[in-house]
């Protein structure tokens, strides 16, 4: 399978748009498509917002920063990887929102970056269902602590939840994961603070399994790969 960035201009805009119209087709209105630019040119991702979606989730905090400056469009940035504590005062007032918070020591870091800055700064909360070494993330006990202290904290805004799915092609461990944590957002968007919140995004699914994660409830999925190939 080729990617785009193995084609020619104009031919990898038409395959951008093109794919981003399959995977929209594939939503209901009710879930956001957030494009992983990751790892991909100016160009490409230029072409994903020219194709209509406003969503880009970015893994590093250095290519997020030099893309916001350089794409043109009415855009909402997601952070959607690993970060560190060091490289959060580079984000505060610079994304719609942060997925992966995945510990109580990132969590008081983004609250002290945005304190300096005078911001509320939106957040997702990261867990590790699955319990896999690889991943980062709270664990499904965690949830109350980890509500318990945002709600503490005056300079952040809780949204959501957000996930990945298991390192595995059994469809129904798959299900299995993102049901639990659909659970999960179920009754935090209950509880939290009394039920008077802005608990809005379910954030689970990527390439693999975005259908899946539909299934289950998700409100955003994060697609990249399959928004960035060609077809044989």
């Amino acid at each position: 399978m080729r990617v785009v960035s193995e084609a020619t201009d104009p031919e990898f805009r038409e395959i951008i748009a093109r794919n981003v119209a399959k995977v929209q087709s594939q939503l209901p209105d009710s879930v956001r498509l957030i494009a992983v630019t990751k790892k991909h040119t100016i160009a490409e991702t230029q072409a994903v917002v020219d194709a209509g979606v406003m969503d880009l989730g970015e893994n590093h905090v250095q290519d997020l920063i030099k893309k916001k400056l350089e794409i043109k469009g009415d855009i909402h940035w997601h952070f959607i990887g690993h970060l560190q504590t060091n490289k959060v005062k580079y984000l505060i007032g610079e994304v719609a929102m942060i997925h992966s918070v995945s510990s109580l020591k990132l969590l008081k870091k983004i609250e002290q970056e945005s304190a300096k800055k005078n911001l509320v700064t939106n957040i997702l909360l990261q867990f590790n269902l699955a319990e896999e070494a690889t991943k980062s993330g709270f664990s499904a006990n965690e949830l109350t602590k980890a509500t318990e202290e945002v709600a503490r904290l005056s300079h952040i805004n809780l949204r959501g939840l957000m996930c990945m799915g298991p390192m595995t092609e059994n469809s129904d461990e798959i299900h299995k994961i993102f049901g639990q944590l659909k659970e999960m957002y179920d009754k935090i968007k209950i509880t939290y603070q009394n039920g008077e919140n802005q608990i809005d995004c379910l954030s689970m699914g990527m390439t693999n399994d975005y259908p899946i994660a539909i299934a289950e409830g998700a409100t955003c999925v994060r697609v990249g790969r399959k928004i960035f190939q060609c077809e044989e």
